[in-house]
């Protein structure tokens, strides 16, 4: 399994070139098992296990013996018309690997589901130190008031200046990073990260002593959140089913959009964070106004996706909208969506692979880029997101399954510009990377939950 990135370049009618590809480093390593399990981490261990008894326990109802009248049964079947039914349902990730199953146990007691509409922000663990969870929330409201200062793009650091340190990483949820976001602070670096089982940790990095908290305001993984650019007060996250803002000052996650579709990604088409364009997994886009009461959108127009993975709004011109999943990247003029039938500004060719996501650059947004998959023998899909570091147009940064472990910048040339690593604090693949807006600071998420902030 490899990844390869794409620069799309434009003068802005709209991207029509590819402009330099980002050579297959990532691959995917194949780890040995040896006898005992030596390399196995103990969830791993419990899995095999797991696995090993079911397969017993299915050689013991002797299968093979039915097998013929499976058959005839498994022939009518596929001759008869599948209902469609959504990945969320299918209990399959969005980005197409199943989900492990699970043994037999009361799903509520386990996976307690979240209700419809508002919920307050509490901390799962109310046992825990409520002071300290209230005293990250009044950090979030206290910074959110603060003015950010104005945006400099001038490239003015030195990214060998920016390291890791062991006071600088925190296991912030209990399961995979999906998406992450950075508040605009230039006094707190205050991160939320989500995972794949609905949970937001929030992480004030510059006072441990409050630790980090964890909120549930979701059932499914949180695969899109972004701090209001407009008041960032707000965070809006975005699972399969729902969008929700956490406002921090009324300490309540509020429910804008539920669907009974798959959600896969957001962003605001507006620089007041009223309106908001939202990708589908099965392949449409929908459009939100927070201002309108209830929790249905505007509109939901078929693009012709066969995947959306996500969504991204131009800079400078927010009518426009590029959209990226399957081997489809397009540009949309969200003025001109209609139910079906929607044409593409402009579409961007050359990937061969599922794409994972593209985004444009941030000041201009003439350029593009794309992370696509290359996927060899039976692996799965591992999805990295390439981002561009938002106080530069032609600087981005993406995960890798390079050895040692690192993230890496690069130029929109495909120059390979600096590597984050540490042999010691840094040993997982952060495949989940957000950059600061104004501040020289770089923050990975892991599959085990685990944040690593880089910093001068």
């Amino acid at each position: 399994l490899c990844q390869c990135s794409f620069i799309f370049k434009s003068s802005f009618q709209l991207v029509k070139s590819t402009f330099s590809s980002i050579k297959d480093k990532n691959c995917l390593r194949l780890y040995a098992i040896y006898d005992g399990y030596s390399e196995l981490s103990a969830y791993e261990r419990k899995r095999l296990k797991n696995i090993t008894e079911n397969a017993k326990f299915f050689a013991a109802l002797k299968l093979h013996e039915v097998c013929i009248a499976s058959k005839a049964k498994a022939k009518k079947a596929e001759d008869e018309t599948v209902r469609r039914r959504s990945m969320r349902l299918q209990r399959v990730e969005p980005s197409g690997i199943p989900m492990p199953k699970m043994p037999a146990q009361p799903e509520a007691e386990e996976y307690p589901q979240v209700p419809a509409g508002p919920l307050p922000m509490v901390p799962e663990d109310q046992m825990g130190n409520s002071k300290l969870a209230e005293n990250l929330l009044t950090t979030w409201m206290r910074i959110s008031n603060l003015k950010p200062a104005a945006k400099n793009w001038v490239l003015s650091y030195s990214l060998n200046s920016m390291v890791l340190s062991e006071d600088n990483i925190k296991k912030v949820v209990k399961y995979r990073v999906c998406s992450m976001a950075i508040h605009p602070s230039e006094s707190i670096i205050f991160i939320a990260a989500g995972d794949k089982s609905g949970q937001i940790g929030l992480w004030n990095n510059c006072k441990s002593e409050e630790g980090a908290h964890v909120f549930i305001p979701h059932n499914y993984p949180v695969t899109c959140m972004h701090f209001s650019p407009f008041n960032p007060a707000h965070l809006l996250s975005l699972s399969s089913d729902s969008l929700r803002c956490g406002d921090v000052t009324r300490a309540v996650f509020d429910e804008i959009c539920r669907s009974e579709e798959d959600l896969s990604s957001f962003d605001f088409l507006e620089d007041n964070a009223s309106t908001a364009i939202v990708g589908d997994w099965d392949g449409s886009v929908a459009v939100v106004d927070r201002r309108t009461p209830g929790i249905s959108s505007e509109l939901s127009a078929d693009i012709g996706f066969k995947r959306t993975r996500t969504v991204h709004v131009h800079p400078v011109n927010k009518q426009y909208f590029i959209a990226a999943g399957s081997v489809d990247v397009c540009i949309y003029d969200v003025r001109y969506l209609k139910p079906n039938g929607n044409k593409p500004v402009s579409s961007l060719k050359g990937h061969t692979r599922s794409v994972a996501s593209a985004y444009f650059s941030p000041v201009t947004g003439n350029r593009v880029v794309t992370v696509c998959e290359c996927l060899s023998l039976s692996f799965s899909p591992c999805l990295f997101r390439a981002i561009w570091d938002p106080k530069q147009e032609d600087c981005f940064v993406v995960g890798s399954m390079a050895q040692p472990r690192q993230i890496e910048v690069f130029q929109d040339t495909g120059k390979l510009l600096h590597s984050f690593y540490n042999l010691d604090l840094l040993s997982s693949v952060c495949s989940i990377n957000v950059v600061h807006p104004s501040k020289n600071i770089l923050v990975g998420g892991n599959a085990s939950g685990r944040l690593h902030v880089f910093k001068e």
